[in-house]
Formats: C-alpha cells, structure tokens, sequence
C-alpha cells in the first residue's frame, strides 16, 4: 500500500478510482465467511485493492491470505461491481470509487487468523448475513443474495 501512501499525500482525501478484488468463500454447510473490519465495524468480505502490475486474481489470492489466512483455489468470476453506489468515505475522510471484481472460490484452505484491519469473523449463513455491511459490498450482497434465491428456487 506504500503506492497508495504516496498518492494520498499528493491528492490528499479527494476521490479516487480504486481497482480491488474480493472473494465469497463458503464453508461445507454454505455458509458465507464475513469480515469485521476494525475501522468501522461494518461486515465484508475478504479482499483488498490491487496493486501496480498485479493481476486481478493475484490480488484476490494475497488479499484472502493477508486477512484471513486462508488460501483460496479454483476462483470463479461472480461478478464487477462498479459506479456510483460503490463510492465509499473511510472513517479517516479518504474518498474512493471502487471498481471491485468478486470472485467464488471453489476451495479454502487453512485456518482463519485475522490481520489488524478486522476485529471478527464468522460463516453466516445467507438467511442471517450480518449487518451492517460495509457500504461498497451493499450492491454485491445484493447480488449475491439474489442469486441464492434463485438457485434455491431450481
């Protein structure tokens, strides 16, 4: 994050486009594992921004491992979210526009150990997410909650 450090000093809180990556991992009952962040308390998942010359799926990979610990396989695209409902203001007063790819993961191995920037974690299951969730995953979660209904409709 030095790069972002950088740039911040530079346009200091004004809006910027932020690329990011983030995974829906389900235990075997397919319950969804869910973040606190420590920042604001709000819920989300697994993932991060990606970094200058980073792949989007590198990124996904070694922002699960650095949150949870977790190393995830088989990624599948679920989605890109982006657009003005994903326009979020940190407790700090930094501004960002995130254009965030989701991804499925098919597998999870190892076990959960948090990093500083989440105080909880838990699998929920998709009757009872947690709220609130974090602002820029609302229109994901929509998403993905709506396709649980469906495909427990078929």
């Amino acid at each position: 994050m030095d790069d972002l450090q950088e740039l911040r000093k530079l346009v200091g809180h004004r809006p910027l486009l932020m690329v990011g990556a983030a995974v829906l991992i389900h235990d075997p009952m397919q319950s969804l594992l869910m973040l606190q962040r420590s920042d604001s308390r709000a819920w989300g998942l697994p993932g991060g921004a990606v970094e200058p010359g980073e792949r989007i799926e590198e990124a996904a990979h070694r922002e699960t491992l650095e949150e949870t610990g977790l190393k995830v396989d088989d990624l599948e695209l679920f989605g890109v979210f982006s657009g003005k409902e994903l326009f979020y203001e940190y407790p700090n007063g930094d501004q960002v526009y995130n254009v965030t790819i989701i991804y499925l993961a098919g597998s999870a191995s190892g076990q959960v150990s948090l990093n500083p920037e989440h105080i909880s974690w838990r699998y929920f299951p998709v009757t009872e997410l947690p709220t609130p969730i974090s602002p820029p995953l609302v229109p994901v979660m929509n998403e993905y909650l709506s396709r649980q209904t469906v495909s427990s409709r078929e």
